[in-house]
Formats: structure tokens, C-alpha cells, sequence
């Protein structure tokens, strides 16, 4: 039998070396490479097949005649709807963010769920007791729910209560940052550990079928814990957001095998758990009283899901040599584009002027077709004249000005028409646009270049020159 080496492997990144060194050459991290003690199995614990001799792989048709999985709902429809419809047999499920944020809140109620619809379930915490799970499973009206509890970090002792044939057909790890093999040296949390542990669990779940939900911790840069080949070995990748000063949630999922990616879920936080939101547009429209200037409804996609939200610019004169752009919910570079554009193609001036941009309700939107709406609310902003408050806005922009047709318009178009909209601003399409107007209750104010949405808003050239106290 060949001696099996000591590795040295770095606690940041995973990258693997020969000999121990001060400094990681990958991350360029001090002091984070450990030593991993050699070991007669592969990483979770799992022996080695005995003998040298290969066997020969089965392959098989991709047509096959064995049903379709059946899907696992739990009855909580945003939930669902993110996993891609319900929860799949034999996959692995990572759930994180930020500490506090309600992970644990959420998985607990969707455990209860489907144990009270008669799937068995198991939850298995390593940061806390029993009774604490108790504790806030009864302040969350669940204590009556059939759940299996247990505490236990050890992946080994783990794996042995659910290598059964009457395994939980949901089982929950809270978190995978805790758990730890035996065979390995380093602490748990560690790269090598959150490695290991994972693979056994997601080994043991496709073996037995059993539907296994991971919690997983961010680090200060809102990216998971551990390896980056953990999010490679689950199947699905959700990621729980929010700001703490908001009582809306988004559980958005940024990896999928079994559904689409993008799709997101929305909860409201509130002293019995976390709510479903079943129309997110509404709510997030919900504080909109009058109209005022700097406002402007984006009527955006969030996968298959249309979803309509606020966003507020607000222009001031500054008293700094170099005046402030500040974002909250959207990517502050994008926010120099438009603003460039807006100054080199319609002849409007952001010079020593302070530019704040909000998206309301703590959502973040990430997609290009909000740069018609943030467009719009900063020349509202500037020419002190409302956009109207039945109006939705979207487009791309192009350097040159011109606005580009997105994709989902007609999708975009019918929410907005549901929630009593009158009018929207939007690309010119009358060269793309096929099939039937599915919002013929719409006006539509279609615009080619930049020039258009400043002449709608702002009320043309004209009131703009008269005006050049103001911009």
C-alpha cells in the first residue's frame, strides 16, 4: 500500500501544499495553512473499496423508463416556489446569510410543515440545545409539529442514526460550519472539515433518498463559508437576504439543478415567524401617497416573477470639492454610467451636486433593465418635476443614449396594468414586437433615446433651457 502524504491545506481557501509555508500563494492570507494529518479513508469518513481492480462503469440510456422524481411541497408557496416547485428527493440543499437573519426561523417552519402533512423530519442543530429549539419552535406556534430533534456535531455519529432503511425523509443540518469528522485534525468550521462533513452528508442523502437541507454561514463578504466546492456539491444554492432595519426577507436561489435560478421568495418578518408575501408589488408599492419628485416605479424581473419596487434619487447642491454617489440596493458603478450619459448626451449637469439613490424596501436589483428607472428618478430629482405615479419605467441604456429592449416586457407590462398603473415608459418596439398586447389598458410612451424619457419628465427642451437655475 502506497504511505499517504501530510498535506498542508489553507483554512481560506482550500488551496493544498507539500510542505507547511507562512503565506498562501492562492489568497495571499498569513498563517492559514494547517496540516492535515494523513488518513486511510477518502474525506466524510467513507473506507475505501478493497483492491486495486477497476470496475467497469454501467452506463445507460438518457431516455429511461423510471418515473420522474416526485416533488416534496411543504405548503409554503414562496419556499417552494424557489426550490423549483418543492423539495426533490436525494438532493442537497445549501441555505445561507448573513447571522440573524431568520435561517434558522425558516427552516424550522418548513420542517414543521411537512411533518404535519406526514413526512418525516429530522432536525439536527449543532449551535444549539434542544430546549432551545423547543423554545423558539413554541414562540413560533409549532411545539404541537411531529419533528425529530437532536444536537450533535460529529458527522460519524450522524451518519450512523440515518444509515437506516426508516431514515427522515427531510433532514436538516444547522450548520455545516459545526459539524467535524474524526479522522481529520483541524477544528470544525475549517475548510478541510466543512469539506469532509459535507460530502459524507450528501453522499449518505443520495444513498438513502433522503432530502437534506444545509445551513451555511457568509463571511464579512456575504459569501458562504468554507470552500467554494461546497456550493459545487449541493444541488441547489439559496441565499437568504435582508437588512436589519427592514421586516421584508428575499430568499433567492443563485444555483438550481431542478428549477430556475433567480427565482426569489419574499417573507415578512414578524413576532409569530416569517409570513409569505404572496403580492411582493403591492407591498413594496404599499407607502407610495403622493407623488414628489426623485420617484420612480421600476417594473422589473426576478426569474420568472414580475415585481414592481420604488426607486428614490435625491440631487442636492454639495459642499464638498468632491460631491458624494451614494446607492443602497444597486450597483453603484452603473449608477456612474447613467450619470455619465446623462451628462454627455442630453446636456444635463450633475457637476457639485451630492447623488443619493434607494431602492425602497431593502430589495436589491441587479438587472440592466432598471437603467430607464434610475434615469428617470434623477432627472425628476434634478428638474424638481415628478414622474406621475401611475407611470412604470424600464430600458436599458446604451452608452450613446439609446434604449435597448429587455427581455419579459409583456410579463413586465401585465403586473403593472394589475396593480392600476395607467402608463408606462419603456423601449421603442414597435420593430421587435409580436404576438397580442396582453396590457391593451396601458398607455405606452415609447423611447428611443435618452432625450425622449428627459423631454417626458422634465417637459421637453424647452422648459429645461428656462430653467438653467435649476439644473
Amino acid at each position: 500500500m502506497a504511505k499517504l502524504q501530510t498535506r498542508y491545506v489553507c483554512q481560506s481557501c482550500g488551496a493544498s501544499y507539500s510542505k507547511w509555508t507562512g503565506r498562501c500563494d492562492a489568497c495571499e492570507e498569513w498563517n492559514s495553512v494547517v496540516e492535515e494529518a494523513p488518513r486511510d479513508s477518502v474525506p466524510g469518513g467513507l473506507k475505501r473499496s478493497s483492491g486495486n481492480r477497476a470496475r467497469r462503469v454501467q452506463f445507460q440510456p438518457l431516455q429511461g423508463s423510471s418515473e420522474p422524481l416526485p416533488r416534496r411541497t411543504s405548503g409554503i408557496a414562496e419556499f417552494d416556489r424557489v426550490c423549483g416547485g418543492g423539495l426533490v428527493p436525494g438532493s442537497a440543499v445549501l441555505i445561507g446569510g448573513d447571522p440573524g437573519i431568520g435561517k434558522s426561523t425558516l427552516l424550522l417552519q418548513v420542517v414543521a410543515a411537512l411533518a404535519r402533512s406526514g413526512t418525516s423530519a429530522a432536525y439536527v442543530s449543532g449551535e444549539e440545545a434542544i430546549d432551545q429549539i423547543r423554545l423558539r419552535a413554541s414562540r413560533l406556534g409549532l411545539a404541537d409539529s411531529p419533528v425529530d430533534l437532536a444536537s450533535a456535531t460529529s458527522v460519524g455519529d450522524i451518519a450512523d442514526s440515518l444509515d437506516s432503511a426508516d431514515a427522515p425523509v427531510i433532514v436538516v443540518i444547522d450548520s455545516i460550519q459545526t459539524m467535524f469528522v474524526e479522522n481529520l485534525d483541524s477544528a470544525p468550521g475549517t475548510v478541510s472539515q466543512v469539506r469532509a462533513s459535507a460530502q459524507a452528508l450528501i453522499r449518505l442523502a443520495k444513498e438513502r433518498g433522503f432530502t437534506l437541507l444545509l445551513v451555511g454561514h457568509v463571511t464579512k463578504e456575504g459569501v458562504i463559508a468554507g470552500p467554494k466546492v461546497l456550493e459545487h456539491m449541493v444541488d441547489a444554492v439559496l441565499t437568504f437576504e435582508g437588512e436589519r432595519g427592514h421586516q421584508f426577507r428575499i430568499l433567492r436561489a443563485t444555483k438550481n439543478r431542478f428549477g430556475a435560478t433567480d427565482e426569489i421568495g419574499v417573507f415578512e418578518m414578524t413576532d409569530r415567524g416569517l409570513e409569505e408575501v404572496a403580492n411582493p408589488s403591492a407591498l413594496f408599492l404599499a407607502d407610495r401617497q403622493h407623488a414628489v419628485s426623485g420617484a420612480a416605479v421600476f417594473a422589473g424581473m426576478e426569474g420568472t416573477r414580475p415585481l414592481l419596487v420604488e426607486l428614490q434619487a435625491l440631487v442636492s447642491n454639495s459642499p464638498l470639492g468632491t460631491p458624494r454617489r451614494a446607492v443602497v440596493g444597486w450597483d453603484g458603478n452603473r449608477l456612474s454610467m447613467v450619470l455619465a450619459v446623462l451628462e454627455t448626451r442630453c446636456g444635463l449637469s450633475f457637476a457639485g451636486k451630492d447623488v443619493y439613490l434607494n431602492v425602497a424596501g431593502g430589495l436589491k436589483v441587479n438587472e440592466p433593465a432598471a437603467d430607464l428607472a434610475v434615469a428617470a428618478a434623477l432627472v425628476s430629482a434634478l428638474s424638481d418635476r415628478p414622474v406621475p405615479m401611475d407611470c412604470v419605467v424600464f430600458g436599458e441604456i446604451g452608452l450613446s443614449g439609446e434604449i435597448r429592449v429587455v427581455g419579459q416586457s409583456e410579463a413586465r407590462l401585465k403586473e403593472a396594468e394589475k396593480l392600476g398603473f395607467a402608463s408606462a415608459i419603456l423601449p421603442d418596439q414597435r420593430q421587435r414586437r409580436g404576438g397580442r398586447n396582453v396590457a391593451p389598458g396601458l398607455q405606452r410612451k415609447p423611447c428611443e433615446h435618452l432625450r425622449d424619457l428627459v423631454a417626458i419628465v422634465a417637459g421637453g427642451p424647452r422648459n429645461l433651457a428656462d430653467s438653467d437655475s435649476e439644473l
